[in-house]
Parts: C-alpha cells; structure tokens; sequence
C-alpha cells in the first residue's frame, strides 16, 4: 500500500520554494490558535449530509508524465461523475486544462478556475467544521507538500481560496497536516497517525501534547487515539485514510496488509490491536472490521508504488465510492462488508488504477463540505 513515493520532487529542483515556508513560523511554545473564543466548533463524520464535495482536476505532465495523465485524468472524472449522481460536485481546474476537464467531467459538474500543482484536495483543500449554532468554517492546515517532498506553491493556497468560494471564513492555524491524516467519528473521537503529524518535516518541536491541544481546539475532539503509521515510507509519511476510517461512532474499518513481505505488514498487525484495545471520547470499545488488502491487482502498473487498499473508500449523501482492483473475492469481500456497514447508501465500486498508481485512493481525490 506504499504511496506516491514515485513522484518527482519537483519542488527540491524548481528553486521556488522559499524555506521559511517549510516552517510556517511554528513554534510550539509560543502557538495561539486563531479560533474565535466564542464559537465551539466541530468536524462532522463524513457520512454527516453533504453541501458538495469538492475535487481538484490538477494533475500535470510534469509530475505523472505522458502515459499516466491521460488515465488519471479519466479517473477522476469518473469518480466525479458518479458523485454528482447523489450530491454536487465543485471542480477546480487551471485555466489551461478547462477544456478538457469540461469534456471528461460532463456538464453536471461544476468547474472552477484556480491555479493548482496537484490533485489531492484531501490534503490541500480545508478541514471543514461546524458550530453547533448552524455556523461554518474551514481550517487552513497549512500544505506543505507533505513535508517539502512536492512543489506546493499553488496548493498552499487552496484550502483559503476553497473557503472563500464555499463563503465561509477561514480558521488559521501554526500546525501542519493534512486532511488524509484526520479520521473523526463527529462524535469527539478522532484517530491519527503519529509518523504524520508528529513528524519534524511538518511540526518541529510540537510535543503530542501540543497537537492534542491544538487538535481538540479546532476539530472539537475529546479523544485522539495515535496509530504509529511509518514515516518516510511514502509521500505522506502514513496517512490514517490508508489505515482506519469510521464507519460510525464505535465501529473502525482497519486496513490489513496479508502480504509478510510488505513494510505495511507490520504496522497494520499493530495498528490493528491497538483499536482493538482502544476506546472511543465516551470510554466504550471500539469494533474493529478488518479488510484485507487485495492479493492481486490488473496488470500495467508498478506493484511496487501501488496503492492497492479498500479502506480509501469515501461517504457521500446516499453512497459509498470505493475502489476494486481486479482481486474478485478481495473485491466482493469489500463490498459485503461496506454493504453491511452503510445499509442505507448504494455501494458503488470503481476501477481507479491510475490513481491508485500514484499511490493515492478516492478518498485522497475528494473532500467534503458538510451542510
């Protein structure tokens, strides 16, 4: 399940990248998080109704060269297409590629012009919340390429222009992550990676302690429960979206890797055992569903950087998106257990290999904005 360890490091051979960026001025002993004292927000669960789900059509022949960016391409607006059949879907797209994106995603889509240097908007775009008054907001995570293994000149800069086109303000932060690295129940549960997070490429001299705190504030959580992901093994440094997702308040899909080979083997074995002795913001036990990751996936890509794992699956209004890859008994078995666990929303399963040999998923490629 390693991920997108493949793309180049643009940003350490552009020149651009100006370095008091890469520390965002944190300074763990002197942070104030800019959240309004007076409002109490909140992340809703994923599955909480959806105003639109917002994509980014930003993939460039620099990073994914002339055979992948046609297919990734089409990937995404295949899953935009299946989105928009349950809830809007908002598109931002170069000005350069509007042409093509139009004639892919079809006119149900909704396209919207910005600079970009990728597609992930999981990890670009901001984290939504919400007060219990009905008010909305977006945290700004402050991108930084992942640790400055990618340019982001232009993706810092999407979570505050997708805020300002969704018409909520922004909520600013000193720390750094990104949106793949945050799983919640909506319920003050939350689970996070600490080769992510804690990691001196993105937060130097921040302490768990200091993420707790800044984390609670601005996410309204209660209980953060810490999986140890691997850092430096892909792009993200272990991202919880590959490993554990709420299915609801209490229940964890977990993700396992079968093969003893795989650096994943390990780490999700512990990953697993540790929410199966965890327990959520109320003090209850968790329920673990383990979903094995395929052992076989169709030929013509690396097997070596692709991201082959059912747990990337993404919740919109009536739906659960999640990936197949050919493993028909892995991949019915994905489906049975996503069936079981959102009996009220259609399982809809697509064939994203491009994606997903750039080491990313569906859930990577989308991000939610609640009502």
């Amino acid at each position: 399940m390693k991920r997108r360890s493949f793309l180049q490091l643009t940003a350490l051979t552009s020149g651009s990248i100006i370095m008091g960026k890469m520390l965002n001025g944190c300074d763990a002993t002197s942070t104030e998080s800019s959240i309004a004292s007076d409002i109490s927000w909140f992340m809703p669960d994923e599955s909480a109704e959806h105003e639109c789900t917002w994509m980014a059509f930003g993939a460039n022949l620099e990073i994914w060269g002339s055979k992948l960016l046609p297919e990734i391409q089409n990937n995404l607006a295949t899953i935009a297409r299946t989105i928009v059949k349950y809830e809007p879907v908002k598109m931002l797209v170069r000005e350069e590629d509007y042409d093509i994106a139009r004639e892919k995603c079809g006119s149900d889509v909704e396209l919207i012009i910005c600079p970009l240097d990728d597609l992930w908007i999981r990890d670009t775009g901001p984290v939504f919340v919400v007060s219990e008054d009905g008010q909305k907001a977006g945290v700004d995570f402050n991108f930084n390429g992942w640790g400055e293994k990618q340019d982001y000149d232009n993706d810092a800069e999407v979570a505050g222009f997708v805020a300002e086109k969704a018409n909520v303000p922004s909520i600013n932060t000193d720390l750094v992550l990104e949106g793949g690295g945050i799983e919640v129940d909506g319920n003050g549960t939350a689970i996070i990676t600490e080769s992510c997070v804690l990691n001196d490429n993105r937060n130097p001299g921040w302490s768990k302690a200091d993420c707790e705190a800044e984390l609670k504030a601005l996410l309204g959580l209660e209980k953060i429960i810490w999986l140890p992901g691997i850092a430096g093994y892909d792009i993200t440094d272990g991202h919880t979206d590959f490993y554990a997702r709420f299915a609801h308040p209490g229940v964890v899909v977990a993700g396992f890797e079968p093969n003893p080979d795989s650096d994943d083997h390990e780490v999700t074995k512990e990953h697993i055992e540790i929410l199966q002795s965890a327990t959520d913001a109320n003090g209850e036990p968790l329920e673990v569903i383990v979903l094995e990751a395929p052992k076989s996936t169709r030929p013509g890509y690396p097997k070596d950087e692709f991201a082959a794992g059912y747990i990337n699956f993404y919740v919109i209004n009536g739906a659960v998106i999640a990936p197949e890859f050919g493993d028909a008994k892995a991949d019915s078995r994905a489906q049975e257990v996503l069936a079981e666990l959102f009996p009220d929303r259609d399982i809809v399963q697509l064939n994203i290999d491009a994606i997903a040999a750039g080491g990313g998923g569906i859930h990577c490629a989308t991000q939610q904005e609640p009502v």
